[in-house]
């Protein structure tokens, strides 16, 4: 940029004579001082700043200058130009990011001239392009569904300077449940209060989205939630973000809406054809992630399976050598006993013990079973009757007492999320009886907010700092994979007093009213 040959310094004052070519430049040009405050402006830069020449001068500008070097926290271009990066925050409308180079102004040290052009666009365009192959990237290696998805939250909101994002998948029963989110606060109750405002009238734009399987956008959306009374049991939830426009797309899994991704948008920035194509992008990233981790799962459910059938026809080998060996026992005392002589004592107290050695080999080869392979047990008798009676045979078998308690709402938790809270409950169960030599179990459940909660808590040993089992390892891994799959979590923790808890908190999911 050449200018020096196109001004002339004003004596005494922080000024320079622009030419005509100067003002009309598409590029925004400004005279900076050394305080870092504009001092003049042409026309192009009032328009990219968003305000006018009288507002800009002797503002703070965005550029990083010093003496004549130029620095930048945000650095260089990507594509190498050499143009430093500056943010600059208009009033009452979205940030843009400027590109700049800066010469300083002949026999003028305290000046510099920089020329800056808009480069928020293609920043964003960039930062979709970075966004999208990460998240891609993430798939290949993934945890939990819902670990990925509030990876995928927070990349999309992070990359388009978003207030916050959600992420909704529908489970086996067709309720939608979060499963990702970036910017929202905890709230347990949210879904309730959800609820709520749909019984009073309030229109979910997200369930427009699910339904019709299209995108919604509605700008000013927190304005108009605001004055609508319908909306007030989540005005105080939706009240911490710093949103005006809202967007919901659907996941669309091998034709079908499997989800939504809701997203916040900040005060002042436009929903442009590129920023929906870029949310596209990413709602395609999370459908992947949860038909990816649908696959796993049902491959997971597979392994199981043979795992079962496994066990079971190692059992039944076991189980079948023993019971021959009690009858074989039983043919020597019948042999023994057809002679007609005197049966020598020690002979059938051997006999004896071994027959009892065997049988009860036999009785705890056989209940083991029966607790490993018990299929679909909460299916069949419901969630609660279902740990009941596990606690009750549990109790039996072992002499440990057992304290349930449920309270109302579980009756709906049902189906394959039943199974997986049955399943985790038995596992907890076993390590007690395996591990803690404790005396009592205590079992408690309750739908508090939304959510399920469920603990399992013992008076024994306590559990280890560092498990050196492997199946124990294997048994938590398990319990916590089955939580994971509906966007829960399992703790297992020492007690305070003496003791193991176990405690699994699950989402409920939100019903898909009329």
């Amino acid at each position: 940029m050449s200018v020096a040959n196109d001004r002339s310094v004003m004596s005494g004052a922080h000024a320079v004579e622009w030419t005509t070519l100067a003002l009309d430049a598409p590029d925004g040009l400004a005279v900076v001082d050394a305080e870092g405050r504009f001092v003049q402006v042409n026309r192009a830069a009032t328009v990219l700043c968003g305000r006018t020449e009288a507002e800009l001068v002797g503002s703070p500008a965005p550029f990083q200058l010093f003496s004549d070097i130029v620095i930048s926290d945000l650095g260089l271009l990507e594509d190498g130009s050499g143009e430093h990066v500056s943010t600059w925050q208009p009033p009452r409308e979205a940030p843009r990011e400027f590109a700049y180079r800066a010469l300083p102004v002949s026999g003028r040290p305290d000046l510099t001239v920089v020329a800056f052009r808009d480069v928020t666009d293609e920043r964003h365009r960039q930062r979709r392009v970075a966004a999208v192959a990460r998240s891609s990237a993430k798939l290949a290696s993934a945890g939990s569904l819902s670990a990925t998805l509030d990876v995928l939250a927070r990349e999309i909101v992070h990359t388009d300077a978003l207030a916050g994002v959600q992420i909704l998948t529908v489970d086996d029963n067709d309720g939608l449940r979060i499963m990702g989110s970036a910017g929202f606060p905890h709230w347990p109750d949210f879904f309730d209060r959800l609820l709520e405002c749909r019984a009073r009238g309030a229109r979910l734009c997200m369930m427009d989205a699910y339904e019709r399987g299209e995108p919604v956008v509605v700008p000013n959306r927190w304005q108009a939630i605001r004055k609508d009374p319908a909306w007030q049991p989540i005005h105080e939830y939706l009240r911490v973000l710093n949103w005006d426009s809202f967007a919901s797309v659907p996941l669309t899994i091998r034709g079908h809406t499997q989800g939504v991704l809701n997203v916040y948008f900040a005060p002042g920035q436009v929903i442009g054809r590129r920023s929906m194509e870029f949310l596209h992008a990413m709602a395609e990233q999370a459908a992947v992630a949860v038909d990816y981790a649908t696959l796993l799962q049902s491959e997971r459910e597979h392994a199981r399976r043979e795992e079962r059938q496994r066990l079971a026809r190692d059992l039944h080998d076991s189980i079948v050598q023993q019971v021959f060996s009690i009858s074989m026992q039983a043919k020597s005392m019948g042999v023994l006993g057809g002679r007609g002589d005197v049966v020598p004592t020690d002979a059938v107290r051997r006999i004896a013990d071994e027959v009892g050695v065997l049988s009860r080999t036999v009785l705890t080869d056989l209940r083991a079973m029966v607790h490993e392979l018990r299929p679909s047990s909460s299916a069949q008798l419901g969630l609660e009757e279902a740990v009941r009676a596990l606690a009750e045979s549990t109790e039996n078998r072992t002499g440990l007492r057992f304290e349930v308690t449920f309270g109302p709402g579980l009756e709906d938790v049902a189906g394959d999320l039943a199974e997986d809270v049955y399943r985790i409950v038995a596992e907890a169960i076993h390590n007690v009886v395996k591990h803690a030599d404790a005396d009592k179990v205590v079992i408690r459940a309750r739908v508090r907010g939304h959510r399920l909660t469920v603990g399992v808590m013992d008076d024994g040993c306590g559990i280890e700092q560092e498990s050196s089992g492997q199946a124990e390892t294997y048994g938590l891994t398990t319990m916590r994979e089955r939580a994971e799959r509906w966007g829960g979590t399992v703790q297992v923790e020492p007690r305070p007093t003496s003791g193991t808890r176990a405690q699994v908190t699950i989402p409920l999911p939100l019903p898909t009213l009329g």
